[in-house]
């Protein structure tokens, strides 16, 4: 894990206790990163804190740009402890990292297209090398309830959405749709790809994965609003 560097914040706390459980999950998650492809460098901030953090986990994470992750860990959370023992926060960070490497290639996205390929693709690569079973915002929804929503469904193209209204779910949006969503296109997508190279994990164009869920009627029909990839 040499080009991977851990920055300890302290300002909010510290997380002594869990430490060394912190570091052995982010460590594994460089090893299964690396049975696929070069990881990146990335400098790690790590805080103690409880907002930005998931309840059901106790802990959040964001990628910042291509070289900047930081996870944000609740040590009063009663989950905490086990998502750290259980290969949940290795599943995180590989999710993170995903971003990282789309950020330093065609980009996580300015559309609300781009943003649930992103986040499908990130989630589907973690599950696959973590051999996790699914986060709870891989699959909130079913796909009648996804259909229900295709008449209020901003344009794949759109760039003035509201991401947390459609990813994190307000009073008339179900809690993690866009997560859902944006597994369920990716899904559609790799069951007819065939086999994925590591770089088409980083590299596919939103494009194909919109396409590839138009075609099953996961997503409404093309009305000429894709974004470029």
């Amino acid at each position: 894990m040499h080009n991977w560097h851990l920055h300890w914040l302290r300002a909010t706390g510290n997380l002594d206790a869990q430490q060394a459980g912190i570091q052995a999950a982010i460590a594994q998650a460089h090893t299964l990163l690396s049975t696929q492809l070069p990881p990146p460098p990335l400098d790690i901030l790590i805080q103690p804190a409880r907002p930005g953090t998931i309840p059901e986990i106790g802990i959040g994470g964001r990628a910042w740009h291509a070289r900047l992750v930081s996870l944000t860990i609740n040590p009063a959370n009663p989950n905490t402890a086990a998502t750290i023992a259980n290969g949940t926060l290795t599943r995180e960070m590989l999710h993170e990292a995903h971003h990282t490497l789309r950020m330093a290639g065609p980009g996580y996205g300015r559309t609300f297209g781009e943003a649930l390929v992103s986040e499908g693709l990130a989630w589907h690569l973690a599950h696959t090398l973590s051999q996790m079973p699914p986060a709870p915002w891989e699959g909130a929804i079913d796909r009648p309830t996804i259909l229900q929503q295709h008449d209020r469904l901003p344009p794949m193209a759109a760039t003035g959405y509201d991401h947390a209204r459609w990813f994190f779910g307000t009073a008339d949006i179900p809690r993690w749709f866009g997560y859902t969503l944006g597994c369920a296109m990716v899904q559609t997508w790799r069951d007819t790809a065939g086999p994925l190279s590591a770089e088409r994990w980083i590299t596919v164009p939103a494009t194909e994965i919109i396409a590839a869920a138009r075609a099953t009627g996961l997503l409404p029909p093309d009305r000429a609003d894709i974004a470029p990839a």
